[in-house]
């Protein structure tokens, strides 16, 4: 494997040393790979980065968003379709499947998928043979499976939203990309990068960052994550006076971490003629604590209630009154 094509994966830490080993292990294989991890991690980049480290790096790399499309539209998308399979379908189209033959298929947020297109993808995975929508004839497909998810899908399948036997047939290899706060030691790597990446092609002299904004960075959360931080670093240049990055740059939520469940509230009391009403607020900090023992839990109900000392009846509850799944 070449080692420049892991450098979007930026970070010379443990974990990602760790990340950078399992891909130079993986990619060779023609196994399928199962990424999991919370959203804005760049679970994206790692799939990426399997593919161009494979034996199929010259064919092609597809991807699709399962959660971006409607059932039907996705089951065309993946599947293809023949002409008058519908209204509409003047002629016959290639899948992602077939444009994806001899290469790699990368299907992000799988846990999206609905019940009746995962027995199709289950079958897929299985026999190596797809059906397009409307068509009477399997065809044959060679491709590599890279899948990856936010969600826990132990949870999803205990919840019956999620077929077990898709799972085991996607989880041959697993990968588990870790969240930015499980990783704070390549938060100055991360944030360099970002500056390079958006600073001004005319300035002389990239900007800097105080050494409190780091350390801010350090202790703040990241629930959104890489994303989250590529956000406040595009903001404080776009934002940002001064030569350096100083605390008047990013939000107060990060300029004081202990206080994050409130942070979106105090902002908002903060600006002139601020209003919000408190039982506005209340909700806010259930739901921020509810999901945070949600994910501690992985999901599992009974557990989070045990974790907020309250009766899985009144969570269950709460979490319908918040708009919480």
């Amino acid at each position: 494997a070449d080692g420049d094509d892991l450098r979007p994966l930026i970070g010379s830490g443990r974990k990602m040393h760790e990340m950078h080993e399992l891909i130079k292990k993986v990619a060779p294989a023609d196994s399928t790979v199962l990424i999991i991890g919370e959203s804005g991690t760049g679970k994206e980049l790692v799939a990426h980065s399997i593919f161009k480290n494979s034996l199929r790096k010259d064919k092609p790399f597809v991807k699709i968003s399962c959660a971006a499309l409607p059932e039907t539209l996705l089951e065309s998308e993946l599947f293809g379709y023949v002409k008058g399979a519908f209204t509409g379908a003047t002629q016959s189209k290639k899948g992602l499947f077939e444009v994806a033959h001899g290469g790699t298929l990368f299907l992000d947020e799988i846990g999206e998928v609905p019940s009746r297109i995962q027995a199709k993808l289950l079958r897929a995975l299985q026999e190596r043979e797809i059906k397009p929508v409307g068509g009477t004839q399997d065809i044959p497909v060679d491709v590599r499976f890279i899948a990856a998810t936010n969600r826990d899908l132990h949870a999803e399948i205990e919840n019956g939203n999620f077929r077990e036997d898709l799972f085991y047939r996607l989880n041959v290899i697993n990968l588990h990309v870790p969240a930015l706060r499980e990783r704070t030691e390549d938060i100055p790597d991360l944030v360099n990068f970002f500056i390079k990446k958006y600073s001004s092609k005319e300035l002389d002299k990239l900007k800097s960052v105080d050494p409190e904004v780091l350390s801010c960075f350090v202790r703040y959360g990241w629930s959104g994550n890489i994303r989250e931080l590529e956000n406040v670093i595009e903001r404080a240049i776009i934002l940002g006076t001064s030569e350096s990055i100083t605390l008047n740059d990013i939000p107060k939520r990060i300029q004081n971490p202990e206080s994050q469940i409130t942070g979106s509230i105090l902002d908002r009391l903060s600006h002139e003629d601020g209003v919000i009403p408190l039982d506005e607020a209340v909700d806010a900090i259930e739901r921020d604590l509810i999901m945070r023992a949600m994910r501690k839990a992985k999901g599992v109900v009974s557990r989070a209630a045990k974790m907020l000392a309250v009766k899985r009846t009144t969570l269950i509850a709460k979490m319908k009154k918040l708009g919480l799944k």
